[in-house]
């Protein structure tokens, strides 16, 4: 299975009508010269993840503009394309930081609406409302785990996915630079603790006035890095083994001695 992850710049001169039109053509470039699989974009490029100020004003319906977009250039590549996350408008007037994946047919294979939100008591945190439900996408080669940003700091999330048959998490992302070696510590051990490929893909640029980490990165089951992005706008093309998630459960079964139901701890 060959993988590509798209890091984009959100550069907050582009309008989001360009770079929709944009990312579109990337994917389509991508797709020709790499032929993967799988393409991966971050989370929230159309508006910038910290760019609280747009969310409202930008937010579509789940089939708006870059549903369309995205799924036109799905089908025409015939990948697998994970859209990335954009401000989702929901009929009873709720925004949701929602992820899109396509089949190669171009068909909502999937959507996941993000559940851990953040900014504490401003920002993200208090403008969008949490998802309650995680999703798996099953493909011919593996089972994705979906997962955005700030979900990587809740293992419990992950052991969850895993339970529901996830061998790869993909996960969208707009991670502050200040903050880049927690991005690539949490990514490694997410993929340790569940041995589980981990696919993150993040932003490059400024937006909101936070300076973006980028450093896009896939993680093998064992815990190497298999490739890593700059800070820039950069493509990250890499060919995995689903296979190899079951031989490395097989030769080190941790995940069978997870002890669950303790009693509650004494006071």
């Amino acid at each position: 299975m060959r993988a590509s992850l798209i890091q984009i710049v959100v550069d907050e001169d582009e309008t989001v009508n360009s770079r929709r039109a944009r990312v579109s053509s990337l994917v389509r470039e991508v797709a020709g010269r790499e032929r993967p699989d799988l393409v991966v974009l971050p989370e929230l490029w159309t508006t910038g993840a910290f760019a609280y100020e747009s969310f409202a004003s930008e937010a579509e319906p789940l089939k708006g503009l870059t549903y369309e977009a995205m799924a036109k250039a799905a089908s025409d590549t015939g990948v697998w394309l994970h859209a990335g996350s954009v401000p989702e408008q929901a009929p009873d007037g709720a925004l949701y930081n929602t992820s899109l994946v396509f089949s190669p047919e171009g068909e909502l294979a999937a959507s996941y609406r993000k559940i851990h939100r953040f900014g504490f008591d401003k920002g993200e945190a208090v403008l969008m409302s949490a998802g309650s439900q995680l999703v798996t996408v099953r493909t011919p080669t593996a089972t994705l785990g979906l997962a955005t940003c700030y979900d990587l700091r809740f293992p419990e999330l992950f052991r969850g996915l895993v339970d529901a048959g996830a061998e790869m998490f993909v996960v969208p992302a707009g991670w502050p630079e200040r903050r880049r070696e927690h991005w690539l510590v949490l990514a490694r051990a997410r993929a340790i603790e569940d041995q589980a490929y981990v696919l993150a893909c993040g932003t490059g640029g400024t937006h909101g006035g936070v300076p973006q980490a980028g450093h896009s990165v896939v993680v093998d089951p064992w815990g190497e890095v298999l490739a890593q992005a700059g800070d820039g706008e950069e493509v990250l093309t890499v060919d995995l083994d689903p296979a190899k998630v079951a031989a490395t459960r097989e030769q080190f079964p941790a995940l069978k001695d997870r002890l669950l139901g303790l009693d509650e701890p004494r006071r």
